[in-house]
């Protein structure tokens, strides 16, 4: 690290957590190219590819932060705070959609090769147990991903709603995160001077720290 982090400016500080904020909503728009046999999977692929990479740029800066004097004034300590919970909470968001998708892999037994369409039954021919309702196209589309996917069109929908219902928290998660980092660094900024607050009150901590312990009490 060419920056020492005890001088670094409150300018620098904010900056520092804004970059962070933006790679980790980059998360959220990343592409991976989705196999036709595994298209149920397409919400998910791009995170589940990209998270890990952010993940590890940020452990590379959190160990530049320890590999040199910790920060020494109250700005840089609120910094390093916010940086580091915006950092937890995402490996544990990217640890539950891993599991999520490893649950929905098992529940498609991700076969080899896709059946006969002949073969489907015609009560399986419609996602009617999905409870949603499908126009004709909507219907001939699902058949057509089922059927590369080796599945039923409604074990199809089924396994691409969790797919949806992962990706939609890990898009929380991610927008959360991102926002409470700009937040954060607009406070570091905008303060009058260098002392930024460290006490009990509302804008003492971190913005993802009071989040994280507002949810750890609600939870308790």
């Amino acid at each position: 690290m060419s920056a020492d982090r005890t001088s670094l400016t409150r300018a620098e500080l904010a900056g520092l957590l804004t970059d962070t904020a933006q790679s980790i909503s980059g998360i959220l728009s990343a592409e991976y190219p989705t196999p036709a046999g595994r298209s149920y999977l397409h919400p998910v692929l791009g995170a589940l590819s990209a998270g890990p990479r952010v993940i590890g740029e940020l452990n590379d800066r959190l160990e530049e932060f320890f590999d040199e004097p910790l920060p020494a004034t109250p700005a840089g300590l609120f910094t390093l705070a916010s940086f580091a919970s915006a950092l937890g909470w995402l490996t544990e968001s990217l640890a539950e959609l891993t599991t999520s998708v490893d649950q929905i892999c098992t529940r498609a037994g991700l076969p080899a090769t896709p059946p006969d369409p002949a073969s489907i039954p015609p009560a399986a021919a419609e996602p009617a147990e999905s409870g949603f309702r499908f126009s004709v196209l909507e219907v001939a589309a699902i058949r057509t991903a089922a059927e590369a996917a080796g599945l039923t069109p409604g074990a199809y929908v089924q396994v691409l709603s969790q797919a949806l219902l992962a990706a939609s928290r890990i898009t929380d998660a991610c927008t959360e995160i991102s926002s409470g980092l700009l937040e954060d660094a607009q406070y570091v900024l905008g303060e009058a001077t260098d002392h930024v607050r460290l006490g009990d009150g509302p804008g003492s901590l971190p913005t993802l720290v009071r989040t994280l312990l507002a949810r750890m009490e609600t939870a308790e």
